[in-house]
């Protein structure tokens, strides 16, 4: 059984399927974690507090976006749906040094925690619903990784 399609004539759809990056049928949420590195590049450049209030902003509006396109396909977290990886990703690398090397250990990380889903994420992900669920699961995959990442950075630094 194949998986609702996204209108994406539709800028919620369009937007929640991390413009396009979520559709690949296989690993969508590898594929819309590497398509979050693109603005990632551009909102490192910001002051702390600005990337700070992107992010939170983007939390918010991914609970709707989720939500939405969740109710829209009948799917709760459908896998093609991706903001809540973009949002992920961009907590895993708040102060990051720059580097390709953290930014790519920065994406291991974060995909590691949001695949095993150790607790209390796997609680999330099975016990909230709605746009709310579909992103904090990957909000708190974030914060694992970003705890691991700046620990190395720590260690290493």
């Amino acid at each position: 059984m194949s998986l609702p399609k996204p209108n994406w004539r539709n800028p919620v759809h369009l937007a929640a399927f991390g413009f396009g990056s979520g559709a690949p049928k296989r690993a969508p949420g590898t594929w819309g974690t590497l398509a979050a590195i693109i603005p990632y590049l551009f909102l490192r450049e910001l002051p702390l507090e600005a990337y700070l209030a992107v992010i939170v902003l983007a939390f918010v509006v991914g609970i709707y976006l989720c939500g939405q396109t969740s109710r829209d396909l009948g799917v709760h977290d459908h896998g093609g749906i991706v903001w809540d990886e973009f949002v992920g990703l961009w907590i895993t690398l708040i102060l990051v040094p720059p580097g390709w090397g953290w930014l790519l250990l920065g994406f291991v990380l974060f995909r590691l925690f949001d695949i095993v889903k150790p607790q209390p994420i796997r609680w999330a992900d099975k016990r909230v619903s709605g746009g709310f669920g579909i992103m904090i699961d990957d909000v708190l995959a974030g914060i694992y990784a970003w705890l691991v990442l700046q620990l190395i950075i720590h260690w290493v630094g």
